[in-house]
């Protein structure tokens, strides 16, 4: 007998900043599997076959808010173990620091809102979010899991390293 398949996905998650304020996505209310439903994220998603994190952030951004990233950091790496319907999610955490266009007000996932980034934390946010968006602001990269059971919080781990990598 040969041992289960592991179920894991890859995914991205952009913060796109222009000056004190973070282009956030309001996720529009949908019943069924969308465990993001009527919560507020960055931007991001599920990478495509062969792509790699910067294509994927790329893309995302580009198919959420209709912009193009000219330059971004990779702020950390965060694992949530069985998190999407039993599912482990691996998402690699960018702050957008240069871009092209201008946001959409609306798309695909949700409506798009410039939020002054200080005030971040007082939107409807998954609570594990609420720990690692300042850590977006510290020099650096981190590792981090955070776990969730039945959707609620659990608790995390975090390593944090001393050099930042960018992309342009």
């Amino acid at each position: 007998m040969s041992a289960p398949r592991p179920r894991f996905v890859l995914t991205t998650l952009a913060y796109v900043r222009r000056g004190d304020y973070t282009l956030m996505l309001e996720r529009a209310p949908r019943g069924g599997r969308d465990v993001h439903s009527g919560r507020w994220n960055g931007l991001g998603g599920k990478f495509s076959a062969g792509e790699s994190p910067e294509a994927c952030l790329r893309r995302e951004v580009r198919e959420e808010a209709g912009i193009e990233v000219e330059s971004a950091s990779l702020k950390g790496c965060i694992t949530f173990p069985a998190f999407d319907h039993g599912t482990d999610v691996y998402t690699f955490v960018y702050v957008v620091t240069r871009f092209a266009g201008e946001p959409l007000s609306a798309g695909p996932e949700g409506r798009l809102h410039w939020i002054e980034t200080g005030r971040l934390v007082d939107l409807p946010l998954w609570e594990g979010d609420r720990v690692f968006l300042p850590w977006l602001d510290l020099p650096g990269v981190f590792s981090a899991t955070f776990r969730y059971v039945a959707g609620r919080f659990d608790g995390f781990e975090v390593a944090h390293y001393p050099n930042e990598a960018s992309f342009s």
